[in-house]
């Protein structure tokens, strides 16, 4: 029995020796449970929507005024165009758009019927379908509020339904960006940790270290292949996704491959920095996964909305990367809108590429 006993006490001493891996068993299903408990849910709140009103009436009015007061949407701008609409959607300001027709409160008031444009982001179709849903309630209860003031007779308002970039709703025209952020992260971030701390593990960085080479360029070329490998699935994904799952590529081809390769050396880096505060394939694989994975599964808006996450979540889906190259690659891939609308992120990532590579590269060099 001292033997067992001794066994759990050499066990547990092994577990609490390393405290970033028991830090993160301990944090992690407290920090999990929040994100579950706040980020999942497919209630839209304050979605941004835009109005284009050609009769200008008070029902008209009235309408607009009854979307914009519920808790789901917040009117952002009118506007006289349809082009300057279409804009506002390329430009990712608007995920509804309501347009009236001229003579709305004729028809509705002579005919007894009238018909509502409502035009919305498909890109997510997910939550383009909750929006449909929930404006087409509330366009309901204001036809039932003008039947009761009305004399005898029925109202009806038809909804007719646009849905941009995504007719047909597929989900995979929302997964095809995300699992390609998702795959590019594991591949670089996970593996080139574990590939690094594995040597450091097995004490054959001592021997690459008294080589010629310099231990960056050592580094370097412990990262190229992973490099290689992510430009490769890139390519495979996005054949895959064009004759496979049918989405199409509506953007500049060389822009996409441009984000790309700006996320790559983004991960790539954060793989080489949690190589350099991880001293086993354990630890490395367990940061990696739970603290990089997770959160890019759950916060980066691939699976759910982030504006409809609190505000410290929406803080930290800031961090990640994968949000900036997400939202960017679904703008091109998926919106075809060019450079001019996503310098934005393309700036937010290359900066957070050349911070992470300085840091990742002077902590390693501290290390050795």
């Amino acid at each position: 029995m001292y033997q067992f006993f001794s066994f759990i006490k050499k066990e547990i001493y092994h577990i609490t020796r390393d405290f970033r891996t028991m830090l993160m068993l301990l944090i992690m299903p407290i920090a999990l449970l929040m994100i579950f408990g706040f980020a999942i849910t497919t209630e839209i709140k304050n979605a941004s929507f835009i109005v284009l009103d050609n009769s200008k009436t008070i029902q008209s009015i009235q309408l607009i005024e009854q979307i914009n007061a519920s808790k789901y949407f917040d009117l952002t701008g009118y506007f006289n165009k349809l082009e300057e609409v279409e804009q506002r959607f390329r430009l990712g300001e608007a995920k509804l758009a309501v347009v009236i027709p001229h003579g709305f409160d004729k028809d509705l008031y002579h005919q007894g019927s009238s018909e509502v444009q409502l035009i919305v982001d498909a890109s997510d179709p997910n939550e383009a379908s909750t929006i449909v849903s929930y404006i087409q309630t509330i366009i309901a209860e204001y036809q039932k509020q003008q039947i009761n003031k009305a004399s005898p007779g029925s109202y009806i308002i038809k909804s007719q339904v646009k849905m941009l970039y995504n007719p047909q709703l597929k989900s995979a025209y929302n997964f095809v960006p995300g699992i390609m952020g998702l795959v590019l992260m594991l591949i670089c971030s996970m593996m080139t940790s574990i590939s690094i701390v594995k040597e450091q593990e097995q004490g054959t960085m001592e021997i690459l270290l008294v080589s010629p080479l310099k231990p960056i360029s050592i580094v370097l070329a412990k990262v190229v292949p992973y490099f290689l490998i992510s430009i490769i699935d890139v390519f495979s994904i996005l054949i895959i996704s064009i004759t496979v799952l049918e989405v199409p590529i509506e953007g500049n081809l060389f822009l996409l491959l441009f984000l790309c390769t700006i996320f790559i050396l983004s991960t790539l880096s954060l793989g080489i920095l949690i190589s350099s505060i991880t001293e086993t394939q354990q630890s490395a694989m367990l940061i990696s996964g739970m603290g990089l994975l997770l959160p890019t599964l759950l916060l980066s808006g691939l699976i759910f909305p982030v504006e409809n996450m609190p505000i410290l979540l929406r803080v930290i889906s800031t961090i990640l990367p994968a949000t900036w190259f997400i939202t960017a690659l679904k703008d091109v891939m998926i919106k075809g809108i060019g450079f001019g609308a996503i310098w934005q992120e393309c700036l937010i990532l290359i900066g957070m590429t050349l911070f992470l590579l300085v840091v990742s590269i002077k902590m390693f060099k501290n290390r050795l």
